[in-house]
């Protein structure tokens, strides 16, 4: 990333030096960079690591013959058609998400293949507007015809059980990367939120699907594993892996499920790629604090959230002890990671429908993406630069990991 002053930008980039122009004249204005980075939102593909989409309808028992019409345009949850249009998103990752829960009571890949089978759904219903995509090609051409893409992504390789073909049977179903694990330890490795540590990082298993991974082309989903697992699987893999929706541990010191400055480093020179988690808890200290003050003050005083003295609580606090992040902490995430591995390691990954009501101001759904980009503008990031991190970056790695499989 090349620095600049953000108040005199480069002027090249949008109307070009003219003769006799002084550096007054060349100055652009606040509202010419709202333009522009509305105009690059829709210039450049977006692609969004993970957007947990299928699992909300889920939860809103979503009926594909009843309820379609809510895929175009709903006041529910953070994505839909028109908002995502607005917001220029082109190549949301469907979080094909099964919660832990599933490790005990089984069930796990009957509701993989049933969350698999409704994106594919959406698609049928909506052929003009949504497209299943499993690379990147698929993707630009969708792109190219006004269409977004949903390719899909497994968080929590629990699907898998202990049958290593069914990584080969996801990728035939169209899963393109896997998040090893979610919120407990599983059959494959250890989870970051997880104090249990029953592996110390990958299993013997857990080895057999990094290399299967590796095999049949599914890119690893560093999200979610503990430290050692993610070291080991850095030895291991011979693609490089992304992190779908992690954010810098170096503004929530002590949260293992965000990324190290030494992690990060390593995954860029891996070549991987970290996609900035956009929930508060994920970006800033202050909120963390704020949220856990708030659960103490409920558990210790026996209230609910729903309860009208806590509902009171709530608003009196957080009026001096604001709970929402911002975008600019979302763009001090993507400086942080520029400044330890470079411009081609980091992308987005929101976490839309995943984080509830946890989203920063500026960012509170799909269609707000052109606030980041008009953040990143202000701070000097070329548009070469702001394109690395809407999609060339990730694009890369996929591309990687299907070259790797081909050439075993």
């Amino acid at each position: 990333m090349k620095i600049i002053k953000p108040i005199l930008f480069l002027l090249v980039i949008l109307m070009g030096c003219q003769p006799g122009q002084t550096e007054e004249s060349t100055e652009i204005s606040d509202a010419d960079l709202q333009i522009r980075a509305n105009e690059l939102a829709h210039k450049f593909i977006i692609t969004d690591g993970h957007i947990d989409l299928p699992y909300r309808l889920k939860e809103d028992n979503f009926n594909i013959e009843s309820d379609k019409e809510i895929l175009i345009k709903t006041e529910k949850g953070d994505f839909d058609y028109e908002r995502a249009k607005k917001g220029g998103l082109d190549a949301p990752f469907m979080s094909i998400y099964i919660p832990a829960s599933y490790q005990e009571t089984g069930g796990a890949k009957e509701l993989a293949d049933s969350l698999i089978n409704m994106v594919r759904s959406i698609t049928q219903a909506y052929p003009d507007k949504f497209a299943i995509a499993t690379s990147p090609e698929q993707v630009k051409e969708q792109f190219a015809s006004g269409k977004i893409s949903l390719p899909m992504g497994m968080e929590n390789g629990a699907p898998i059980g202990d049958d290593l073909s069914n990584v080969a049977y996801f990728h035939q179903r169209g899963i393109r990367y896997i998040t090893l694990t979610h919120s407990k330890d599983n059959l494959i490795c250890d989870s970051s939120y997880d104090t249990t540590r029953t592996w110390n990082g990958l299993s013997a298993f857990g080895r057999e699907v990094v290399s299967e991974m590796n095999n049949v082309g599914i890119m690893i989903d560093v999200s979610h594993i503990s430290d050692s697992t993610f070291y080991q699987v850095m030895k291991l893999s011979k693609a490089p892996v992304i992190a779908s929706h992690s954010s810098c541990r170096h503004f929530t010191p002590g949260f293992e499920r965000n990324m190290s400055d030494e992690m990060i480093k390593l995954l860029g020179e891996k070549d991987g790629v970290i996609q900035i988690n956009f929930g508060s808890t994920f970006l800033d200290q202050r909120s963390r604090d704020v949220r856990q003050h708030i659960t103490d003050y409920l558990q210790s005083n026996n209230l609910t959230p729903e309860d009208s003295a806590a509902k009171a609580y709530i608003a009196s606090y957080s009026k001096e002890n604001p709970i929402y992040s911002n975008v600019q902490k979302v763009a001090d995430h993507i400086d942080q990671v520029v400044k330890i591995a470079g411009i081609d390691h980091v992308g987005l990954g929101s976490d839309f429908d995943g984080v509830g009501d946890t989203l920063p101001e500026g960012l509170k759904d799909v269609s707000h993406y052109p606030n980041l980009i008009y953040e990143l503008l202000k701070r000097g990031y070329s548009e070469e630069d702001i394109e690395k991190i809407c999609y060339k970056n990730v694009f890369r790695v996929w591309e990687e990991t299907a070259r790797v499989a081909a050439s075993n």
